[in-house]
């Protein structure tokens, strides 16, 4: 009689794997707070365009599983990891999200500059 508990492992871990996607988050967004995120922008122009242009699509949407642009309690842990560990998965991609997040042109500074926008996260102004 062959064990079953291979596969019963191979499927723990894949629930796991599943658990750890999408909002990192105990409650689902509420109506306004999918609202607000979809029409956040950062106030820089050029932030702005390339926002619209390569993270709006899914930081704007829950269906994506994305963290939403504005949920504080979905960046919560990210942001817990420092942004040296943010922005090393924003350039290698994670989980769904591609490789610079679809912005081959951005550098590390716009990078930064948009996942702090996304987590709204305060510069040190110095």
């Amino acid at each position: 009689m062959k064990s079953s508990l291979p596969l019963a492992g191979l499927l723990i871990a894949c629930t796991l794997l599943l658990a750890a996607c999408g909002q990192a988050a105990d409650t689902p967004p509420s109506a306004a707070e999918i609202a607000q995120s979809a029409s956040l922008r950062p106030a820089d122009a050029r932030l702005a365009a390339v926002y619209e242009r390569s993270c709006l699509n899914c930081h704007g949407r829950p269906e994506s599983a994305a963290p939403l642009s504005g949920l504080a309690r979905a960046w919560e842990k990210r942001l817990a990891k420092g942004m040296p560990v943010l922005l090393a998965s924003a350039k290698n991609g994670l989980g769904a999200m591609p490789a610079m997040g679809l912005c081959a042109d951005c550098s590390d500074a716009d990078l930064n500059d948009l996942i702090a926008f996304m987590a709204l996260e305060k510069k040190d102004e110095k």
